[in-house]
């Protein structure tokens, strides 16, 4: 659990980890280990094995298992692991939950489905069948930019009457939302932005953390950010830390994620840049972008 809002079980800065692979495209186990180990030490709050940053649409059932096994057993409880167990297939999320659950991860993220288009009573059906299923936290996923469907507020307000729906991770990039689900819901409920590059409107507006990518490559700057706001004695640091991982927001997004982080992992000699098709090698000039932002983040 992070200390920074005690009342609550997941907030500050949580990483969407990336799934390392060998030059041949098998799971490369070291890494990732080597990669969770290295996100703790630099003050990370929460890890997020297999999300669609860990390339979930790509890995086999098999693989899927495996990545939050090894995430929780490297992880050893230090951090809190919400393991991503998101399908447009509610029997399919239902059991990768299940699994997620009996091998000791502390929470779920429930990706709302996508291609289906299902209608709110369907995102409603969805998602409490997976919170009656398992004991353990369900996070909801709203991302319309990927599953073109959007989570309505009255809808995620009925949905947080279950006592296994402990929050949301939104990735709508509306920074007005924190606060209207406040008067919605209560502080009670975690709100995690899924939008880097909006984080710190977000945290004003009254979110509780952030479920990053970028933190991949500089989790002691977005913990760091996420500890300076949510103390309230430096504002101006956690502005001032935004503003330096801007360039990492703008260019890490310039092809499809993970592409882009993965290349900047790779420079950083923390994993290979492999990624499983349909995503290729980023272009050059999204390279030559990504190669930029490294260095104005000073990270290089």
């Amino acid at each position: 659990m992070s200390d920074l809002y005690t009342h609550l079980p997941f907030s500050g800065s949580n990483t969407a980890l990336l799934t390392p692979f060998t030059p041949d495209g098998r799971l490369d186990e070291s890494a990732f280990e080597k990669l969770v180990h290295w996100q703790i030490e630099q003050g990370t709050h929460g890890l997020i094995p297999v999300g669609t940053t860990g390339e979930s649409p790509t890995l086999s059932h098999e693989e899927h298992d495996r990545v939050i096994e090894l995430c929780v057993k490297t992880a050893s409880g230090r951090v809190p692991v919400i393991a991503g167990a998101g399908s447009n297939s509610t029997e399919e999320a239902v059991r990768l939950s299940r699994h997620a659950e009996a091998v000791g991860a502390d929470a779920v993220l429930i990706v709302s489905p996508y291609y289906n288009k299902p209608t709110q009573d369907g995102l409603k059906a969805h998602f409490t069948a997976v919170a009656d299923a398992v004991s353990i936290p369900v996070i909801v996923y709203d991302i319309p930019g990927r599953s073109i469907v959007r989570l309505e507020d009255d809808v995620l307000a009925e949905l947080a009457k279950h006592p296994n729906i402990a929050g949301i991770k939104d990735a709508t990039a509306d920074c007005a939302r924190p606060t209207r689900l406040l008067n919605l819901i209560g502080d009670d409920f975690c709100q995690l932005s899924g939008e880097d590059a909006t984080v710190l409107p977000y945290l004003a507006a009254g979110g509780h953390g952030c479920i990053s990518v970028v933190s991949n490559i500089a989790p002691a700057l977005c913990s760091e950010l996420h500890t300076a706001w949510a103390k309230g004695n430096d504002k101006n640091r956690a502005l001032a830390l935004h503003k330096q991982l801007m360039p990492l927001h703008d260019a890490l997004f310039c092809e499809a994620s993970p592409g882009p982080v993965k290349y900047a992992a790779e420079r950083l000699g923390l994993c290979g840049a492999t990624t499983r098709m349909p995503l290729v090698e980023i272009a050059d000039s999204s390279k030559q972008a990504v190669d930029k932002a490294l260095d104005l983040a000073g990270l290089r």
